[in-house]
């Protein structure tokens, strides 16, 4: 899929409408082919379009089987950019609802992302998510905010 995405903001609308319909394809075309992620499940980062592709076809595939919508809200946002660069941080909170629309669970991770302009679309070629950890449990805090 080649897609364009003039504006960042269009690149977060992308990410956000691709997670409720868990549209692999276009999840992954607003990301450069050697973006490098460092995500707070399973594996300790992805490097390269087809591992992260591969990371996020099995989160779809465990939503589609699970038969939730996730919606996704980006709270607290700050862009700052350039002329060929930007760099975003936010919260993102990904509620999951059920067919009839009853909110099942959320949870808010901290992201960041580093974009590159190239060809005037605006990509990602760094994804960070993150969560602080309960130092008596070592265990993820969910919903700080």
């Amino acid at each position: 899929m080649s897609a364009v995405f003039n504006k960042v903001q269009d690149v977060l609308e992308n990410y956000k409408s691709a997670v409720y319909e868990k549209d692999v394809e276009r999840f992954v075309s607003s990301c450069a082919s050697n973006i490098h992620v460092y995500d707070c499940w399973e594996d300790w980062e992805c490097i390269g379009i087809s591992q992260w592709k591969e990371m996020v076809k099995e989160w779809f595939k465990g939503l589609k089987e699970e038969g939730v919508l996730l919606k996704t809200d980006f709270d607290d946002l700050v862009v700052e950019e350039n002329e060929d660069l930007a760099f975003v941080h936010c919260n993102v909170t990904y509620a999951a609802h059920n067919e009839s629309g009853d909110k099942l669970r959320q949870m808010t991770n901290r992201f960041t992302f580093g974009l590159r302009k190239e060809n005037n679309s605006w990509n990602i070629i760094h994804e960070h998510s993150s969560l602080p950890i309960n130092m008596k449990t070592g265990k993820g805090i969910f919903n700080l905010r």
